[in-house]
């Protein structure tokens, strides 16, 4: 009876700490099934950690400066602007992995993003979304939604949906636009309704 006692306590005492770690970008172990613990470096430098984001919806969206689904950078950021207040967090996260289509420094795509798209949702710096060298957030998104779940070749701009949870309830393709019913629709169903 006194192991389980010290066992509640030691877990107690581990979980706040791990989330304090997160928030600081200190490195902590990732935990199976929770996608609010893995981090990715910011865009200008620093650790971005997804702890940061806890209780918040998560759209993240794989992107590219020079794919043809570019433009839907206009669309990701009315949906921030439109439901940042109500907690929906956007997040870009840049890769090349799909035809060279993101060629440049995270300085690069962050000015691109600036300047063509007025962009101020959160972007990480640019990493693998795909193969053996994927970051394991997408490795943990493709886990709890199927292996069907992409990015695929040639595909930018796939949309993960994360709940309040942490958990993974949706994902379109690059020719769902973020401003598709469908996508609009989920994105509502996982907010609370407006004041």
């Amino acid at each position: 009876m006194r192991t389980g006692i010290r066992r509640r306590s030691i877990i107690g005492m581990v979980m706040p700490l791990a989330a304090f770690l997160a928030i600081h970008g200190m490195a902590v172990p990732a935990r199976a099934g929770d996608l609010m613990s893995y981090t990715l470096e910011a865009i200008e430098g620093g650790p971005l950690p997804m702890e940061r984001f806890r209780g918040r919806p998560v759209l993240v969206v794989n992107t590219a400066s020079l794919c043809g689904f570019t433009p839907q950078y206009r669309a990701l950021q009315d949906l921030w602007e439109t439901y940042r207040d109500r907690d929906l967090v956007v997040l870009g996260v840049p890769s090349n992995d799909f035809g060279g289509q993101e060629p440049g420094s995270n300085g690069e795509i962050q000015e691109f993003c600036e300047v063509n798209f007025a962009i101020d949702f959160p972007m990480s710096e640019k990493v693998a979304v795909t193969g053996t060298g994927s970051h394991p957030l997408f490795v943990e998104l493709r886990e709890q939604l199927g292996a069907g779940a992409g990015p695929e070749w040639n595909f930018n701009f796939y949309k993960y949906l994360i709940d309040r949870n942490g958990k993974a309830v949706a994902f379109w393709p690059s020719r769902v636009r973020p401003d598709d019913e469908e996508v609009l629709t989920r994105i509502e169903a996982v907010l609370e309704p407006a004041s």
